[in-house]
């Protein structure tokens, strides 16, 4: 089976075997560093160790016992679900206005849209500084999430043109002849059949808002911390395994976040089957 092709352009598993080999040691090089983590968050030592020497959940309980973190969580989880509300329908309008745009300038606004995800985030960062210096946004929640939106929108917007480049818009413009306005046709017709596309954007602008740091460095401090600050703060300052159980947990929350997504995925896999 591994080695007889069936015909003479058949490519057989053995054939691909140094192509699985390979990508199973990028596998290995991508998810061992994050899994060594979850052992490193039970130890009883007041260190990070790894193997751990004891194991104990005591670090949990202080994560769980500290009001300064349970604070940063709750900035965070706030500002991930409003960069999310925010993000998705603002990249869902510029996807489909950019994809509906039968001007030359379409190309150019889709470089413009994505343009935050070519640019170093610490640029971002220091001339979002900047200019919250002068309004007095640092270190509010709406400064964080506007700062947030503009590394989130991206993901949106090329994830929803995606799902619209495989619709057909010629449904949509059946609607609006039968009288419906581009506002209805788009919410009757269009969205029902990228909503996928649009919930995987979601996904990913709640999963940028909630693990980015260097924005957060610049313009949230003290009670406006969010929780990846406060872990690079804790960091710098000290090391015990509370840092490991925390970052075991937002492992945790993106696991459960992809499942949902390839949930999604087979659900709507099937709807169109």
């Amino acid at each position: 089976m591994l080695s007889r092709p069936a015909s003479d352009t058949q490519i057989t598993h053995g054939h691909r075997l140094w192509l699985y080999v390979l990508g199973g040691l990028i596998c290995f090089f991508l998810v061992v560093p994050s899994l060594i983590v979850i052992p490193m968050s039970f130890s009883g030592t007041k260190f990070l160790q790894f193997p751990p020497e004891s194991w104990s959940t005591q670090w949990y309980e202080v994560y769980f016992n500290s009001v300064e973190w349970r604070e940063a969580t709750i900035v965070s989880a706030k500002a991930a679900v409003l960069t999310t509300l925010l993000a998705t329908p603002a990249g869902t309008m510029a996807a489909y206005g950019i994809h509906v745009s039968r001007t030359r300038l379409s190309g150019v606004l889709r470089l413009v849209m994505v343009m935050p995800l070519m640019i170093p985030v610490i640029l971002i960062a220091i001339g979002v500084f900047f200019l919250y210096a002068r309004i007095g946004l640092n270190n509010t929640i709406p400064g964080l999430v506007l700062a947030h939106s503009v590394l989130a929108v991206p993901f949106v917007v090329v994830t929803v043109t995606a799902g619209l480049k495989s619709f057909d818009m010629n449904q949509e413009m059946v609607a609006r002849s039968l009288g419906a306005s581009r506002l209805r046709a788009f919410f009757s017709v269009t969205l029902p059949q990228i909503r996928f596309s649009v919930l995987s954007g979601a996904l990913f602008a709640f999963i940028t808002s909630l693990d980015e740091v260097v924005i957060a460095l610049f313009i949230a401090r003290g009670d406006g911390s969010t929780l990846t600050r406060r872990m690079f703060a804790f960091l710098r300052d000290q090391v015990d395994p509370t840092i490991a159980a925390i970052s075991t947990l937002l492992i945790g929350v993106s696991i459960v976040m992809l499942l949902l997504y390839a949930i999604l995925g087979q659900l709507d896999a099937r709807r169109r089957g």
